[in-house]
């Protein structure tokens, strides 16, 4: 027997571990690579942003709509290599929110995941509604005489709304893979009208598509913030840290390959549907669904009903994704006891946040039901969901970016490069996020800026009295996955964790 065969067999013991994670309960070390990169993904949904937000954008930044897609694409870089510092060393569930606590206390760390908690919600409102959109058009096309009625948007929601609770409660396995099979079916379908529309048109660049024409400093920022809206949620990967069976590489490769390969599909995109609206003397912004418009103007109108099934889907996952990272966000802070204890539970089944799921779920379901309640239809309702969306994750943005320097200072890792790459972020998106709250004010969307800054502020409040009532949560916020006895080659609990020792569970 060789020396290190005999160090396997009987392994000098390593005392001081606990036999519990705090994160006990979630299926720890489960999923590969592909399982966090669905995440991510389906999070971002690249089929449904490729063909929906090029409008909205066009709309505000006039011919600078590839530029600003441009910029959004870099600025998601910069953040997704500042995420990075933090999934490389932390694996946590509750994504941003922890690392900013990690960096730069409690208190920033709960502005942190107020944010994320109104980003990852209202971006999975926007994909449900965005799901139920598609959908109606679909069931139209289907079936000419079937009533558009509000009370059929709400059903169709209600009806998406069970699946996104089934699928999150019954494991992450089955969320991501789903997630990701609909995505992959879905930009195939959109890389075949692209290519339609690209040969259609001829193989000689328009270099209008390039052009500035029409655009100011002030549109082209909104236009660059409402682009970001294009990526958030690629770092919802990191909410898979726990379960991830190798965390500290595939989380990192997960995040940046979603940035890198989501913002190629919206460059190209959005260039044909530029390109293919030009050759017709038509303006992207004067139609309501311009893939469906351009399918049938190219003679393609077969794929009319496939990019309807693509899109629907997409946002669907979407909402799977989003409402995903939403449960282990809460379910993080449960377990710090931010919010009631129950929030921590996990399923004895499934290893998966159940209660956490089952109170979001109703949640992002209601918000765009009563808008169309009141009257609102469902693009309107999406217009408005897509601000307060925006608003959150923009904000957890700046937060972690400015957190990941200090955290690295404080460990003794901080470089000039990563400190000059995270302010420069940070510094760019506040300035963003301030004139997108400005502008957006002053437009019909005005609700989505109040109710962000209403949100927030309640966040706020809610930790300062929770905090004033319960002071030990300054230790316990920030939770994240450690190393436990059974996890190391001879690893031998913590005294207090056995019997006899003081009765902690080890977390």
């Amino acid at each position: 027997m060789t020396a290190l065969e005999r160090a396997i067999a009987d392994p000098p013991p390593v005392p001081g571990f606990g036999t519990r994670s705090p994160v006990d309960g979630l299926e720890r070390r489960s999923v590969g690579f592909v399982d966090v990169l669905a995440q991510s993904v389906s999070a971002v949904a690249p089929s449904a942003a490729a063909t929906t937000i090029p409008m909205l954008v066009a709309v505000v930044a006039g011919g600078a709509t590839l530029w600003a897609l441009g910029v959004a694409m870099l600025l998601s870089l910069l953040v997704a290599v500042t995420v990075n510092q933090f999934t490389r060393r932390i694996a946590a569930t509750g994504s941003l929110y922890t690392y900013v606590s990690r960096g730069l206390g409690t208190g920033a760390g709960f502005v942190a995941g107020s944010a994320m908690l109104i980003g990852y919600g209202f971006i999975a409102m926007f994909a449900l509604a965005g799901a139920g959109y598609y959908l109606a058009i679909l069931l139209g096309r289907v079936w000419p005489g079937i009533p558009q009625t509000p009370l059929f948007a709400v059903a169709l929601i209600a009806a998406m709304a069970l699946v996104v609770l089934v699928v999150i409660i019954r494991g992450i396995r089955l969320s991501t893979r789903l997630t990701l099979l609909i995505e992959t079916v879905s930009v195939g379908i959109i890389l075949v009208l692209v290519v339609t529309l690209l040969v259609n048109t001829g193989p000689a660049i328009d270099w209008s598509a390039f052009s500035l024409a029409g655009s100011t400093p002030a549109n082209f920022a909104v236009g660059a913030v409402l682009a970001l809206t294009a990526f958030v949620g690629f770092e919802s990967s990191s909410t898979l840290g726990v379960e991830a069976r190798r965390p500290f590489a595939s989380v990192p490769r997960a995040i940046v390959w979603t940035v890198i390969v989501s913002g190629s599909l919206y460059l190209v995109a959005t260039y044909s549907q530029i390109v293919g609206f030009n050759a017709l003397g038509l303006d992207l912004t004067s139609s309501a669904s311009p893939v469906n418009d351009l399918a049938g103007a190219y003679g393609v109108e077969w794929m009319g009903l496939l990019l309807d099934v693509s899109i629907a889907t997409s946002f669907l996952a979407c909402a799977i994704a989003s409402t995903t990272a939403l449960a282990r966000v809460l379910f993080a802070m449960g377990r710090e006891g931010v919010v009631p204890p129950a929030f921590g539970a996990t399923h004895r089944r499934f290893s998966t946040p159940h209660v956490a799921a089952a109170v979001s779920v109703p949640v992002v379901a209601l918000v765009p039901m009563i808008g169309i309640a009141l009257g609102w239809g469902l693009w309107e309702t999406m217009e408005t969901l897509i601000v307060v969306a925006a608003a959150g994750y923009i904000t957890a943005y700046v937060l972690v970016c400015v957190a990941a320097p200090v955290f690295l200072r404080r460990i003794g890792e901080l470089t000039a490069g990563v400190a000059v790459r995270a302010f420069a972020a940070a510094a760019l998106l506040a300035a963003g996020v301030v004139v997108y709250l400005v502008v957006e004010s002053a437009s019909a969307r005005w609700i989505g800026v109040v109710v962000f800054l209403v949100l927030l502020a309640a966040g706020c409040a809610y930790y300062f009295a929770r905090r004033r009532r319960h002071p030990w949560l300054i230790e316990t916020i920030g939770v994240y996955d450690v190393p436990v006895a059974a996890d190391v080659l001879g690893g031998a609990p913590h005294p207090d964790d056995l019997p006899g020792g003081d009765g902690r569970s080890g977390s």
